[in-house]
């Protein structure tokens, strides 16, 4: 295995972490606009819940980049 093929297999993982993260971040975006697009309050409670559960998950992808980019 060459040098330059090892490197592109140790950031693999640390990439695909990343891709992750940017999927969850458009799944916020997206869900950020239903917040803005409801004028109902229990609506708006709900879509709030899923804004925070969705930014965990972010929040969780972008630690497992770190870690694998640093390992």
């Amino acid at each position: 295995m060459t040098e330059e093929a090892g490197a592109n297999e140790e950031l693999k993982p640390a990439e695909d972490s990343l891709r992750h993260a940017e999927e969850l971040l458009g799944r916020l975006e997206q869900t950020r606009a239903k917040l803005e697009a409801t004028d109902d309050p229990e609506a708006a409670i709900d879509v709030m819940q899923e804004l925070a559960a969705i930014a965990k998950e972010v929040e969780a992808a972008i630690e497992e980049a770190r870690r694998q980019s640093d390992a």
